[in-house]
């Protein structure tokens, strides 16, 4: 019996320490962690290509008519399987939003405007000007409702811009590549329901009369591969939404913060926070009548302040008269849309970014570029006048080493100004 149990004993403690020598190897051989790529609960700009029947939208802009850092004003990106883009309303602060994306700018060339509020087409301007110097090298394209008379509409708008900018953009003539600096509207009739505005490549966008402020405000449509996005940009609730909406796969709706808030956080008075409120904009609970007749596959609330304190109010509100699948959205919200799923994320981005891959090689500046704006103001050249040519201070002696550095570098003459 003793020896059976120091036998047992021994097997025992032998099993023990072949255990404890398994741990030990295992410990020492762990997996080696894997390189291939994997799926993440977040979106990495530029690091997911889209399948061919996927489209992808972005919100680059959510919050109120004031813009703030943490949400820049309406701007929503739709990514198509095909390649296309497009930018519907580009309100103040957005620019910054669609830079962090790094997407290059010649495919950044098509914007909707919904109205021309400042918080939904205040950035055009940026993007006109700041997307040509960083890589644009084709026309911005811009789609926006005419108005009840041409000073109301989108043309006469874009036009002042550009007039606006007469000095800036005389100023780059003959000093960069001035392809992009050149603008492309097409205004349509505001009053069309459900008008083609664009149809290329397979996409369909269609415009459709909004409530807003005054006459002249549009909602959009978008079809693509059997797949719908519905934007609202500024609107009361209205029939053309409720019925041009139905079978949207991403229907996007403004929702305005809760009344009490517009008192307690905007400093409104009550009177005016009733108006603005519920009449100008839709209140959370009409955000939810609306969704509930419409019943798109993904609601999508915006143009309020997502904060902890303001969030829920909202929530609850649009849950008073709407049970279907909600987001609230907030800057830099991705949605992943295909006919079997709708997939919510948000983006990881870089703040500090340069300009992004270009699509054409840059042309050398031309001052023949200069001509059309000498000539529209009357003057015989841009040239610096002798006033201020007199002004310069020669640094002659730091500065031509640099064009002969080039030179070196690059294998052919950049000669000094002043030496041709």
């Amino acid at each position: 019996m003793r020896g059976r149990l120091s036998f047992l004993s021994g097997l025992a403690i032998g099993i023990g320490l072949m255990a404890a020598l398994l741990v030990l190897v295992a410990a020492t051989t762990a997996p080696v962690s894997p390189v291939e790529p994997r799926e993440r609960d977040v979106y990495h700009p530029n690091s997911e290509a889209l399948a061919p029947d996927e489209m992808r939208v972005i919100a680059c802009g959510t919050g109120m008519p004031t813009t703030r850092a943490a949400q820049a004003a309406a701007c929503f990106l739709v990514e198509l399987g095909n390649g296309d883009k497009f930018l519907f309303d580009i309100g103040s602060g957005s620019a910054e939003r669609i830079s962090s994306l790094q997407i290059p700018y010649d495919y950044l060339d098509k914007v909707f405007i919904g109205h021309l509020h400042g918080d939904h087409f205040g950035a055009i301007g940026e993007l006109f000007i700041g997307g040509a110097l960083m890589g644009r090298t084709v026309p911005l394209r811009i789609w926006g409702p005419s108005g009840q008379v041409p000073e109301l509409g989108t043309a006469y708008s874009i036009q002042k811009m550009e007039e606006m900018y007469t000095w800036d953009l005389a100023g780059r003539a003959g000093n960069v590549d001035f392809r992009g600096y050149h603008t492309d509207v097409t205004e349509f009739d505001y009053k069309g329901v459900n008008q083609v505005v664009y149809e290329d490549n397979g996409v369909t966008i269609r415009s459709f009369p909004a409530i807003h402020s005054i006459d002249g405000a549009v909602s959009y449509s978008l079809e693509w591969n059997g797949l719908k996005f519905v934007f609202g940009s500024d609107t009361y609730p209205n029939k053309w939404f409720v019925e041009h909406a139905k079978g949207a796969d991403l229907a996007i709706h403004e929702c305005f913060i809760a009344v009490p808030d517009l008192v307690n956080k905007m400093r409104f008075s009550p009177e005016s926070a009733l108006l603005v409120g519920t009449q100008v904009h839709t209140a959370p609970e009409a955000f939810g009548k609306v969704m509930s007749a419409v019943r798109p596959r993904l609601a999508v609330a915006y143009h309020f302040f997502k904060d902890f304190d303001t969030t829920g109010a909202v929530y609850e509100r649009i849950r008073k008269t709407y049970d279907g699948p909600l987001d609230l959205a907030e800057d830099f919200m991705v949605w992943n849309v295909t006919k079997d799923d709708i997939r919510t994320r948000m983006a990881v981005v870089e703040e500090a970014t340069w300009s992004p891959p270009g699509t054409r090689p840059p042309k050398p500046p031309d001052l023949a570029d200069r001509k059309p704006f000498s000539e529209g103001l009357g003057l015989e050249t841009l040239e610096f006048s002798e006033f201020i040519a007199s002004g310069k201070w020669n640094v002659d002696d730091v500065l031509r080493p640099i064009f002969e550095e080039a030179s070196e570098v690059l294998g052919r003459e950049f000669p000094y100004p002043g030496d041709e």
